[in-house]
Parts: C-alpha cells; sequence; structure tokens
C-alpha cells in the first residue's frame, strides 16, 4: 500500500566529500554522508507538508547521530533543501513537528548537495525484505502508524 501521488522513494547519501560513496564506507562513519531518501510525488495528489508530516511520523528528529539502535552521523536526523522555499517548507515541518514530540528536536536543515544514490538492494527495501527481522521490528510499525495517520492519502 503506498501513499496516493507519491511516484518513487530513492535512497541514497548526501552531505559528506567522498564521490560515489558505497553503503559500506557510510557506514564506516568517516564520509560525513547522511542515509537520505527522495521523495517524488505529485503535488496536486498529495501536498508537500503532508510528505514532511508523514517524515516527521516515521522518523525520530530527536536523536542525535542516531536513529533508533542504527548509530553515527551516517544517521543523524537532517533534510537537504534545494532553494529557500524549499527551506522554509522543512523550517514549518519542523515547528510542526515539535507538536507531536517530547524534548528537542535536532533534525538539521540543510543546503543539498550531490546526492548519490544507493546501491539497487537497498531501494525499496521494506518490499523487498518484508520478513526481515528489522523491517518487521522497525519498519513495519512506523509505516502503520503513518498509514493510520495519513489514510485520507492512501492510494
Amino acid at each position: 500500500m503506498q501513499f496516493e501521488g507519491v511516484t518513487d522513494v530513492v535512497v541514497g547519501y548526501m552531505g559528506g566529500a567522498l564521490d560515489n560513496p558505497s553503503y559500506e564506507r557510510v557506514c564506516d562513519g568517516n564520509t560525513g554522508h547522511a542515509e537520505v531518501a527522495e521523495v517524488i510525488f505529485d503535488e496536486a495528489k498529495i501536498p508537500a507538508e503532508v510528505i514532511l508530516d508523514i517524515f516527521f511520523t516515521v522518523h525520530d528528529p530527536r536523536q542525535l547521530n542516531r536513529q533508533g539502535n542504527d548509530i553515527g552521523t551516517q544517521y543523524r536526523s537532517a533534510m537537504f533543501y534545494a532553494d529557500d522555499t524549499q527551506k522554509a517548507l522543512f523550517e514549518a515541518a519542523i515547528e510542526r513537528a515539535k507538536e507531536h514530540w517530547d524534548g528537542q528536536i535536532v533534525t538539521q536543515v540543510v543546503q543539498a548537495e550531490t546526492f548519490w544514490v544507493g546501491e539497487e538492494y537497498h531501494q525499496d527495501f521494506f518490499a523487498k525484505n518484508p520478513n526481515q527481522g528489522y523491517c518487521n521490528a522497525v519498519v513495519a510499525p512506523k509505516m502503520a502508524k503513518a498509514r493510520a495517520g495519513f489514510a485520507s492519502y492512501l492510494g
């Protein structure tokens, strides 16, 4: 099940010093890259604000340099903007997220750099690995929460 208007989600890396980084190099924590997702969507079907609110439903913005059991700067909470309009959208989304999360939000809002597409085995990871332990224990509950909170946008 997918959100109406979202045509693709491409995972990759951004914000580091190494050209064309691999997952293994990013995971060693020495490239400066963050693991990121580019969401491609039709704003006539789902507004950017909703995409960002979904992001803050499934992503914990209070964890500095980690997401759950994944620890390191490559897991930092960051949003990479392309222009001032997108930066303002991201900052407004952080303000809305403060209503739903206790504690300080540490999400960085940073000028976008080169986006390096991740390896094919990382693309659509949840769909390809529904029975994998991490997907069952971490991803599935987050997806259920997002689907319940944004049911009117399900396709």
